[in-house]
């Protein structure tokens, strides 16, 4: 099954001269958001994911070369998909794949390199921006997150609740600006979570291609 979703993702995205690829093989870590829930990832040319009723975070560190990133593409497929929710709502907002890009101002990022994801979400200088693949809203409609400090983090729909393969390519700048407006400062980190545990649900799902620019 893996294998069938890792072929899903071949070369869909064009890259640009100066886009920096960022690499699912090496520097990925999980991170649990509850003792007994965790999605299972396989690490490679693509990140490939089950989730079965649970809920769980892979994240990497970006490196100082590409902090100034203000835009992104990538490929992902989903094919086992949760059922439609709202993302809004705390305690029912499950999705098939979000794609997280995390930042924070210039001035604190050196202080920040050696932070891990929780401490990074705990932090009241970060804002987060999560792309989002589940829900029933519509394309680039900006929701608040109902976790962690107000204004802190957004998702950011991008594909309702489905299966199927795609390539998408957003403009963080814009985006932030709109989210949170104003200008991003440097992009230190990026996860991947899926999230069935609400709806008690399948996901079978991947992601790749992943490009900052």
């Amino acid at each position: 099954m893996r294998l069938a979703l890792s072929a899903a993702l071949v070369l869909t995205t064009t890259l640009t001269a100066n886009a920096g690829p960022i690499s699912f093989a090496t520097g990925w870590q999980e991170q649990r958001l509850s003792l007994f829930s965790s999605n299972d990832y396989s690490f490679g040319q693509s990140l490939s994911m089950v989730s079965n009723g649970s809920v769980s975070i892979a994240w990497t560190r970006v490196s100082p070369a590409d902090w100034g990133s203000r835009g992104a593409s990538w490929s992902w497929t989903v094919e086992q998909s949760v059922p439609p929710t709202n993302l809004g709502q705390k305690g029912g907002d499950d999705r098939n794949v979000s794609l997280y890009f995390v930042f924070v101002p210039e001035s604190v990022a050196p202080s920040l390199q050696g932070a891990n994801i929780r401490s990074l979400l705990g932090n009241e200088d970060v804002r987060i921006m999560q792309y989002a693949w589940g829900g029933n809203h519509s394309r680039g409609q900006v929701i608040r997150s109902p976790y962690g400090p107000p204004g802190q983090g957004v998702t950011i729909a991008l594909r309702q609740a489905g299966t199927g393969s795609h390539s998408e390519n957003v403009d963080l700048a814009g985006d932030y600006a709109r989210a949170f407006g104003g200008e991003p400062g440097a992009l230190v980190g990026l996860a991947v979570s899926g999230d069935s545990d609400d709806t008690d649900s399948m996901i079978r799902a991947a992601i790749g291609n992943l490009t900052l620019r």
